[in-house]
């Protein structure tokens, strides 16, 4: 059996050579490798998250309102990954149809100071940040009269320096409370743990100790030099300034084509420099306007702004990168689909996220370059001109 194989990052186009013995009679989704990204949209009330949820998330229906807490059950949206190259593959095969790879993006009530103690329903809120991959910090760069700021004024250290406290003092205590687990159990049972078990909560403490000590100073966990062993031991704990985090500078429409030219912008670039995360400028009101808009004239309007594109495809983009993931592309008259896969993956392991037992039965991968293979037309053209490896 062949199947084709498209690299997105690396821009290759490969074959892979897959046995068929037993793969096809024990084909099912439950044992499909889930691969799925959530990403979760965070920040004060009133800086634009209800209103970025909804234009990023097709028929969103997150509630926009001038009042804080007017999201309070997280919403939930399946945004596709946009990217060219699959329709382009898509029309090569002549497809019936094509199937991007999706985000999951999670609308998560506004925080405010004191999360961390109840305050705003804050526990419940923090819970569900919990459950993402990454986090999208919204941070308001644009000022407006009639929209209530939470603070009273327009601050992007400030309301950055709040969300990120109240995750360092969640993280805090509960490794506060891990801790004093671990100590009694340890003092209870410890002559019939296995050796095994030991390590494990040696390694757990050693990494607790470490992460604890540079929350105390003020930086996040993600901050912290782990070795594999502590790093296993502590995911269970779900700590949230262990989660990658990207900036989300939401301007107005005039300052859409150069934001570097809004000093709240500027002041959330070197924020994000110093703690070591992502940036993405993006405005949110522009997002929601474009939905609105056929898909003709979308980039008419984005022209008459000064920008080429969209602010969803490198808000997608950057959150992929900063979460070491790539999208390979399998290609067919039935279907071209997209497949998420994480950096460093070997042939096989993309393989089997397909289905593990395409991992099991992998021969072999062949490569050729995208454009070599877009300019040839055809996998077996590219293969007659030597431009597979």
């Amino acid at each position: 059996m062949e199947s084709s194989l498209f690299t997105r990052n690396a821009n290759l186009i490969g074959v892979l050579g897959i046995t068929t013995t037993s793969s096809r009679r024990r084909f099912s989704s439950a044992s499909k490798i889930s691969m799925s990204l959530r990403a979760g949209i965070v920040g004060l009330p009133n800086v634009g998250k209800s209103t970025l949820f909804n234009a990023v998330v097709e028929n969103g229906k997150a509630q926009a309102a001038n009042f804080p807490f007017c999201t309070i059950e997280p919403n939930v949206g399946i945004v596709a990954v946009p990217d060219p190259r699959l329709h382009v593959l898509s029309g090569l095969s002549k497809s019936q149809k094509a199937v991007p790879a999706s985000v999951e993006f999670v609308d998560i009530a506004g925080l405010v100071k004191g999360a961390s103690q109840g305050e705003g329903l804050g526990n419940k809120f923090l819970s569900h940040i919990r459950e993402v991959d990454s986090i999208l910090q919204v941070v308001r760069c644009f000022e407006d009269n009639d929209i209530v700021h939470v603070n009273g004024k327009v601050d992007p250290k400030s309301d950055v320096d709040v969300i990120n406290l109240e995750l360092v003092f969640s993280d805090l205590d509960q490794i506060e409370k891990r801790m004093e687990k671990l100590k009694k159990g340890k003092a209870k049972d410890s002559q019939s743990k296995l050796k095994h078990s030991l390590f494990k909560e040696d390694a757990e403490k050693a990494a607790l100790e470490k992460i604890q000590q540079a929350l105390m100073d003020g930086k996040p966990a993600r901050s912290v030099t782990l070795n594999d062993f502590e790093r296993d031991s502590i995911k269970h704990l779900c700590l949230l300034t262990m989660k990658p985090i990207i900036y989300v500078a939401n301007v107005a429409e005039s300052d859409l084509a150069d934001p570097g030219s809004n000093p709240h912008v500027n002041e959330v670039i070197n924020l994000a420099s110093d703690l070591q995360s992502g940036i993405v400028t993006i405005s949110a009101q522009v997002e929601a306007e474009l939905t609105e808009l056929p898909s003709e004239e979308r980039v008419e309007y984005l022209a008459s702004l000064g920008v080429s594109e969209s602010g969803l495809g490198n808000l997608i983009r950057s959150t992929y990168s900063l979460l070491g993931l790539r999208t390979y592309f399998t290609s067919g008259e039935k279907e071209t689909k997209a497949w998420t896969i994480r950096a460093g993956m070997t042939a096989p392991q993309a393989a089997g996220v397909i289905h593990s037992d395409f991992e099991k039965g992998f021969i072999r991968a062949e490569t050729v370059a995208y454009d070599d293979f877009v300019a040839a037309g055809s996998l077996a053209a590219a293969r007659e001109k030597g431009l597979v490896s």
